[in-house]
């Protein structure tokens, strides 16, 4: 349903931090800001150091822009903003999430900063180095579920799992996820407050990594799994999900043609891969344990014969048994 239009109190324009960006001046007394890294629907992202730390260490300061649409819908914001940095800083005790550093809010502006990963995300290393093989993305599922499961227990569903958002980091090549939806969906929510309508009718996430119940708005955590399986093909293939064709009747990825895989990884892709959630792995435990089973396959096919047996001999053996 469109929604009326309306003032928004939209301050990303005047924005506080732009007035230290490239100057001497420090943000908050404490941050130097260096330059823009981004700017997408939801937010600019700064690099910036800490100036009054040793070595000033660098950081990442995610400035966020809600559009509220009246003082009181800003106020509410400000309350659901506090609790969700709070969540945020909770994840911030894994190695593979960037930990949260500081988050406050100035006038009607949002401030996240961050740790400064300094390495390459999937997508530039695959565009630097080609697809992998199917060895190294058995190992990227490896060492990724960990973070992946991490967060699900924390309660959080990560939402925009995609190869941009994975930096590998060049001091000691970890895998590190970034830009948690969560945020988003707080900044969705808030414009959504800005009239009388039901909330909750922004898609958090990006189509083609994002599966059929977050495009509906009930995003999972079988959901993060699904993305998963569409990175895993990325790395794969070095093809985007817009260059997959889909079954017309069923939904389902059309990919085995595009790569040659085990029949093993082909299986559990496929399964990570359903467009129905309900018949994807439902937890990342799932899948570690489908991706362990694999080195096991030849010891049990030696003990499991499926083939079908005749309910009695052949009629020369029941005649040798029946002299």
């Amino acid at each position: 349903m469109a929604k009326s239009p309306g003032p928004s109190l939209d301050r990303t324009a005047n924005s506080e931090i732009r007035h230290y960006y490239q100057s001497h001046r420090l943000f908050r007394d404490r941050y130097r800001v260096l330059k823009k890294l981004g700017q997408g629907g939801f937010g600019v992202t700064y690099l910036a150091q800490n100036a009054v730390l040793p070595g000033e260490p660098y950081c990442v300061i995610k400035q966020l822009c809600p559009k509220a649409g009246s003082e009181l819908s800003l106020e509410r914001a400000k309350v659901r903003f506090r609790r969700e940095a709070r969540a945020l800083a909770s994840l911030g005790s894994h190695s593979q999430i960037p930990q949260l550093l500081d988050y406050f809010t100035t006038g009607g502006e949002f401030y996240l900063v961050q740790d400064y990963i300094h390495g390459e995300t999937l997508a530039q290393e695959v565009r630097r180095q080609g697809r992998l093989t199917e060895a190294q993305v058995k190992y990227f599922l490896r060492e990724i579920i960990p973070v992946v499961r991490f967060i699900h227990r924390n309660r959080i569903i990560h939402r925009d799992i995609k190869p941009p958002n994975i930096i590998r980091s060049e001091r000691d090549r970890r895998l590190v996820l970034i830009d948690f939806g969560a945020v988003r969906e707080f900044l969705a929510d808030v414009e959504d407050q800005t009239t009388l309508e039901a909330p909750a009718t922004q898609f958090v996430g990006t189509p083609g990594f994002a599966p059929p119940e977050q495009l509906a708005l009930r995003p999972c955590y079988a959901s993060d799994i699904y993305a998963l399986g569409i990175t895993s093909l990325y790395l794969l293939t070095a093809r985007t999900p817009i260059e997959f064709d889909q079954d017309p009747k069923t939904g389902a990825i059309r990919w085995h043609h595009t790569t040659t895989v085990s029949p093993h990884l082909a299986m559990v892709l496929d399964k990570m891969l359903m467009p129905d959630a309900r018949d994807r792995y439902t937890t990342v435990d799932e899948l570690e344990r489908a991706l362990e089973l694999e080195p096991h396959l030849e010891a049990l096919a030696g003990c499991m014969n499926t083939r079908d047996r005749p309910p009695y001999p052949p009629d020369d053996d029941q005649d040798a048994l029946n002299p």
